[in-house]
């Protein structure tokens, strides 16, 4: 025996029996101690923790029922009546006498299992009743598995079920190199039946943590994915015009016809294309853009319909084209007036008999592609000029969605610039700025000849300079009109309308900014100041205060 080991022996046979009597302070103070353990564990870990602090427990492990995982690598697979159920080892801990770690026995091995009925740890998992063994010489058989029983001089075992409201969970089992006190055997019935309702317990919250993760991950989830008023997909807003192109999608999307969204620059036309695949019977199929005026004359045919080895100067392998990757989904040409006119008759074949071939290559391929076009060019000008084939042009036309421009959509605009203002702060990550009523108006105010792609560009610039603060937005050649509504402001001026004065202009602007100023508490900048209200400078108020002479009343 090694010198370790004998201190341990001297050490064990001068206790006392006083010692190695169990001792229901600890037992108690333990139970209050895994009571409120949410985290089963560290709920386990305390169990097994307590338990080795006993001189008579030099090992205690907490087994629990659980699905078989590795039977078909498991040692004890000839023993297991049940491989669909088995012990898994989930808590362990003990002092062994071995000199070093790496000699040691694992107490806690998360491999280790054990066959329901087999043993004494199956027959207490199975039976619901207590094991006790105080010899384990007389009882080789019902210890098979633990074969490190006599290297740690372990002299009885027993082990305890874990019943929770008539089910039973597991078992804990322990281990002693003394005399277990017969006096802990009512005591170990009242420990597990407290422990199986602590296991149940936590259970019962991780669950609970489970859910709330899971619910917090889809919220955050459709807080990125949805924006207040979002019913359409990626096309943000509520007016009138966007609701007649939502109509439309969803009249075609289901359909196979060919479709050609039409409007002006930055309108966002590849959304609606994208809305329209999205609510289409390919939407589990591939969404293929092709910008045909960024293709090459010469390199258009092998974008479209790829090529083989060969074919021509650079062709070094076979390459497949956009139909070929487009393949059960769908194809959106953007900027279709811009394909050459000798490509055209090519195009149009693939729309009439769906069938293509490579460049240099003779097998004819199957086109199962679903064809949307985009332009903001007049196809019927272009028609008329023999720039575009007519029949093309037809081909295309099955259903036109056009795409009502900014000016005219002027009620989604604080929709959209709500939307961009919180994109952009994500994306470019700066401070999330204030979005004022004053500016809102400002925005509605311009005819954005940019569209929508110029009204995020206009609010990306702002929320950089706005440094979380009020935005402040500046929009080329742009005149406020000083009174009314955007749409006052362009409306024509009925006959017989009385015309203001500029004596009278000016002592109504006094009066609007008194207004303002009384309205915040004569508060000049800041949140709710009275220059992010009108929507101008802080300095650009305090001049035209002064020079109105207006001064707060003592």
């Amino acid at each position: 025996m090694d010198n370790l080991a004998q201190v341990r022996q001297n050490v064990f046979a001068m206790e006392s029996d006083s010692d190695s009597r169990f001792d229901p302070n600890v037992a108690l103070q333990l139970l209050l101690d895994i009571a409120h353990e949410h985290s089963l564990e560290q709920l386990l870990q305390k169990v097994v923790s307590h338990a080795v602090q006993r001189p008579y427990m030099s090992c205690a492990q907490v087994w629990l029922i659980e699905p078989g995982d590795r039977c078909a690598h498991c040692p004890r697979r000839p023993e297991c009546p049940d491989q669909t159920r088995c012990l898994h080892l989930v808590a362990g801990s003990g002092v062994s006498l071995a000199k070093t770690p790496a000699e040691a026995p694992r107490f806690d091995d998360p491999t280790s299992r054990n066959p329901l009925g087999a043993g004494f740890l199956g027959k207490a998992a199975v039976t619901g009743e207590q094991v006790i063994l105080r010899d384990l010489t007389q009882h080789r058989a019902e210890v098979a598995g633990f074969d490190w029983l006599e290297r740690e001089q372990i002299r009885g075992c027993g082990a305890t079920p874990i019943i929770y409201r008539a089910e039973i969970l597991g078992a804990i089992a322990g281990f002693s190199r003394l005399r277990l006190p017969e006096e802990g055997r009512p005591w170990g019935r009242v420990f597990a039946d407290h422990i199986g309702s602590a296991i149940a317990n936590a259970r019962a919250f991780e669950e609970i943590r489970r859910l709330k993760a899971q619910l917090e991950q889809q919220n955050a989830y459709l807080q990125e994915e949805v924006v207040e008023a979002r019913a359409f997909g990626d096309l943000v807003g509520q007016s009138a015009a966007l609701r007649q192109i939502v109509s439309q999608i969803d009249l075609v999307a289901p359909t196979d016809a060919s479709v050609l969204i039409l409007g002006e620059t930055g309108t966002g036309k590849e959304l609606v294309a994208r809305e329209i695949h999205r609510r289409s019977q390919r939407k589990d199929g591939p969404l293929v853009r092709v910008n045909c005026a960024s293709i090459p004359r010469e390199l258009f045919e092998s974008e479209l319909f790829g090529h083989v080895r060969g074919a021509f100067t650079g062709a070094i392998k076979d390459r497949s084209g956009r139909f070929e990757t487009a393949e059960g989904g769908t194809l959106f040409l953007d900027e279709i007036g811009d394909v050459p006119l000798e490509m055209q008759s090519k195009l149009l074949r693939v729309l009439q008999e769906k069938r293509y071939e490579r460049v240099g290559d003779d097998r004819t391929r199957q086109a199962d592609v679903r064809i949307i076009a985009a332009t903001n060019r007049d196809l019927r000008k272009a028609v008329a000029a023999g720039r575009f084939r007519e029949d093309l042009y037809y081909r295309l036309h099955v259903f036109p969605i056009q795409v009502a421009p900014l000016r005219e959509r002027r009620d989604d605009i604080p929709l959209l610039a709500k939307h961009f203002v919180e994109v952009s702060a994500k994306e470019l990550r700066c401070p999330q700025p204030r979005l004022t009523r004053a500016a809102i108006i400002q925005l509605q105010s311009y005819d954005w000849p940019g569209n929508v792609r110029e009204l995020r560009n206009v609010i990306e610039r702002a929320v950089i300079l706005a440094r979380g603060g009020a935005l402040q937005f500046d929009l080329p050649g742009f005149a406020p009109a000083t009174t009314g509504t955007p749409a006052q402001a362009k409306a024509p001026i009925p006959p017989g309308t009385k015309f203001l004065t500029e004596v009278e202009m000016r002592q109504r602007e006094r009066d609007n900014l008194l207004a303002v100023l009384e309205h915040s508490g004569w508060k000049i900048k800041g949140p709710h100041g009275a220059a992010e209200l009108l929507g101008v400078k802080p300095t650009t108020l305090l001049s035209r205060m002064q020079k109105m002479e207006l001064r707060r009343s003592k």
